[in-house]
């Protein structure tokens, strides 16, 4: 498959939980074109903004049916994808499996286009992993922060 768009994505929370913040970079694939997206958070976790950046990244997305490759140094995200197992969570309504909420978000908007996942490894030098980093710490780092409304109404409980 010709990927007509690369997303990378990072999450960051200090303490997790704790004040947190994604960061994603999209990437046209053979034009300069190239778009940062990132947001902070007063309470989550890690693997909340690690998923919430990927979802961001592919909600960004105009075109149905693009054929996406979405870089992540999340093992979480990218093996409960690879693997299938975000799968057989669905098949169980995800009943006793953290981050319901962006799990179902997710595979709504998965479900409209073609993406792929591939894992690499965090803090290694890749410039946009690096630059996805910095945008979810920067984030994390704003006055203001979002509410991560379900973390800290429903989610907080479960950990």
């Amino acid at each position: 498959m010709s990927h007509q768009v690369h997303i990378y994505t990072d999450g960051s929370a200090k303490g997790n939980p704790g004040p947190g913040g994604y960061g994603v970079v999209m990437e046209l694939v053979g034009t300069p074109y190239k778009k940062e997206f990132y947001e902070g958070f007063r309470l989550t976790t890690n693997n909340r903004m690690e998923l919430l950046a990927v979802i961001v990244g592919i909600e960004k997305l105009k075109t149905a049916g693009t054929n996406v490759l979405v870089i992540s140094d999340s093992k979480y995200v990218v093996d409960s994808v690879s693997k299938g197992w975000v799968f057989g969570w669905e098949k169980k309504n995800f009943a006793g499996k953290k981050n319901a909420d962006l799990w179902k978000r997710f595979l709504i908007i998965n479900r409209k286009h073609k993406v792929d996942f591939k894992w690499i490894k965090g803090h290694n030098n890749h410039p946009q992993n690096e630059r996805c980093d910095q945008l979810a710490v920067f984030a994390s780092t704003q006055p203001n922060l979002s509410v991560d409304k379900w973390y800290e109404e429903v989610g907080s409980k479960q950990d």
